[in-house]
């Protein structure tokens, strides 16, 4: 790609998120204030857990055990970013990694879908309206499949997508003296802007992290790691990492890759809410690494 392709490439991510700040500054003090944004970041906060820490590191890659009822309430908190029910979710990032980068991967930018911008929106957006919720629940998550209570919360998907959009709505009608205008805010800023913010960080680890950034390990798919995507994105950013390891609960392997969501679960295990978790020992890494670096000389 030439690098004006890149510039495009990046500005289409980067540009809705500038559009958010203008917004933000041209409706200070009319339709945006600090408990407006109080709610953005709490919600955000919240939904994005839900999906960092609970669909994707503790229900799809098993990163550490927990409580059957603590399971539920991260598969509902990650149900809330309104990115499909838990069993879709699930599926297609087991299906992912199943065939990341080759033919079968639901999002990759690389196969069946051009190249560069074509193949990055596919990645990011596109593959919503083609792949998306498409992958064999039974085959790619079975042992929620087989679990009733798990399809239950599954099914009850168009519930949390209510519960997501009443809830902030609820908390700034109270936030701004019980008022109408106080009830848009909310269902704005902590409802709308906050699902599509939470939409974006994660579709940019499909694509931005398939596409741009650095690689560590000689792994067969194009993940990468993007450092300036790390704090939004609670650590899943260090994407081509957890493609080397994806059962480690830390994607941030190194002291100073931010990773929100690996302290997270460290917070949960010391509060004896989650047990056998995951690491990589730098040791390991320090292997994989040599042994990379030795099957590259040879060939």
């Amino acid at each position: 790609m030439t690098r004006a392709e890149r510039t495009a490439n990046l500005a289409g991510v980067v540009v809705p998120f500038v559009g958010v700040l203008i917004s933000i500054v041209l409706l200070w003090s009319r339709w945006v204030d600090g408990a407006d944004l109080a709610l953005l970041a709490g919600f955000y906060l919240l939904t994005a857990v839900g999906v960092t820490v609970g669909f994707h590191r503790l229900l799809t890659h098993r990163s550490f055990q927990t409580h059957p009822r603590v399971e539920r309430a991260f598969a509902i908190l990650g149900s809330l970013a309104v990115e499909g029910s838990v069993l879709d979710w699930v599926a297609d990032h087991r299906k992912h990694h199943a065939h990341a980068d080759e033919e079968g991967d639901p999002h990759s930018p690389h196969v069946g879908h051009g190249s560069g911008l074509a193949g990055l929106w596919y990645a990011h957006a596109g593959w919503l309206t083609k792949t998306q919720g498409q992958a064999d629940w039974k085959r790619y998550a079975g042992e929620l499949y087989d679990d009733p209570k798990m399809r239950r919360v599954g099914k009850r998907f168009p519930l949390w997508v209510a519960l997501t959009l009443l809830l902030p709505t609820f908390a700034g009608f109270a936030l701004h003296g019980w008022t109408l205008e106080g009830a848009i805010r909310g269902y704005v800023w902590g409802g709308l802007v906050r699902i599509f913010l939470v939409h974006h960080v994660t579709w940019s680890v499909n694509s931005v992290c398939h596409f741009f950034g650095r690689r560590r390990f000689a792994i067969d798919d194009y993940s990468t790691n993007v450092a300036w995507l790390a704090i939004p994105s609670l650590g899943e950013s260090w994407h081509h990492n957890h493609h080397a390891f994806p059962r480690s609960a830390r994607h941030g392997l190194r002291w100073y890759e931010i990773d929100l969501s690996a302290l997270i679960i460290a917070g949960l295990e010391r509060l004896g809410l989650a047990w056998n978790v995951v690491r990589i020992a730098p040791e390991r890494q320090a292997l994989r690494l040599e042994s990379d670096k030795s099957a590259a000389a040879r060939a």
